[in-house]
């Protein structure tokens, strides 16, 4: 019995002591890059919240193209688009964005984060079809608002990292009312990188409030036997959008898997 309790007690020191590090050193990494922000992190086997910032990771705020992942299941399930290859038709405008200047199929959209398809394609689904999906995946504070083409980037909709993260599990183990073909296009689409030693699924976003830039990165890690859910969120108090901070999120999303061994 003795050695039982020891065991027990050991188990539970060294998994309370991994979760104390992991806030210390996860802080760290925006301290020493003098970043506002924080990174949440669930370990799927273990059942382990990790935080750099337990408050902020509460805190709701607008999803903005993280608002993709749950929108391109609801694009198919709703058949906006029938399958991932199946293109809209661009509406001749042309945006800083290169990229978004053509046709594009789902996947490209998702890729090159396309606001106008996704706008477009918004205005196909009633607002009242909207409400039922947010129901259905507990999606932040389920607000959509009257402007029912963009209420991702008008700060009506908002989202904690927690929340994020909650929604991703559920979408892993598809238990939201969606097709079987829907969970494996969209699964595929949100790839951002794989590698023998790991599969990263994720969307960035970049939105604002007031004079501030909120810069997301969520998703989940396929690494070492097990499944890691994140979201990144920065917040910048600027009035010109952050270039540097946009392509620093994945960077800092890295470092923290590199500081939890998820990643060598």
């Amino acid at each position: 019995m003795e050695i039982l309790f020891s065991f027990l007690l050991s188990f539970v020191f060294s998994v309370n002591t991994m979760v104390s590090n992991s806030n210390v050193n996860l802080q760290k990494i925006f301290d020493e890059n003098k970043i506002t922000g924080s990174v949440t992190i669930y370990d799927y086997k273990n059942k382990i919240w990790i935080y750099s910032n337990e408050e902020d990771s509460k805190i709701r705020r607008l999803p903005a193209s993280t608002f993709k992942i749950p929108n391109s299941l609801i694009f198919l399930e709703e058949e906006v688009v029938k399958d991932e290859n199946e293109a809209m038709e661009w509406d001749g405008i042309k945006r800083y964005i290169e990229n978004w200047n053509k046709d594009l199929n789902l996947r490209e959209a998702y890729e090159y984060s396309a606001l106008w398809f996704y706008m477009k394609g918004a205005g196909k689904i009633k607002s009242e079809k909207y409400k039922e999906y947010l129901k259905e995946f507990n999606y932040g504070n389920q607000i959509v608002s009257e402007k029912k083409n963009s209420f991702w980037i008008d700060r009506s909709l908002k989202i904690s990292p927690e929340e994020q993260i909650d929604f991703l599990i559920n979408l892993y183990e598809e238990k939201f009312m969606l097709s079987e073909k829907t969970y494996k296009i969209v699964k595929d689409i949100m790839i951002n990188e794989k590698t023998p030693e790991y599969t990263l699924r994720g969307k960035t976003g970049w939105g604002r409030e007031g004079a501030e830039n909120i810069i997301w990165y969520v998703g989940y890690i396929e690494a070492k036997e097990n499944v890691y859910f994140f979201a990144v969120r920065i917040i910048n108090a600027s009035e010109e959008r952050n270039s540097y901070l946009l392509d620093f999120r994945k960077q800092l999303t890295m470092m923290a898997f590199r500081e939890l061994g998820i990643i060598n």
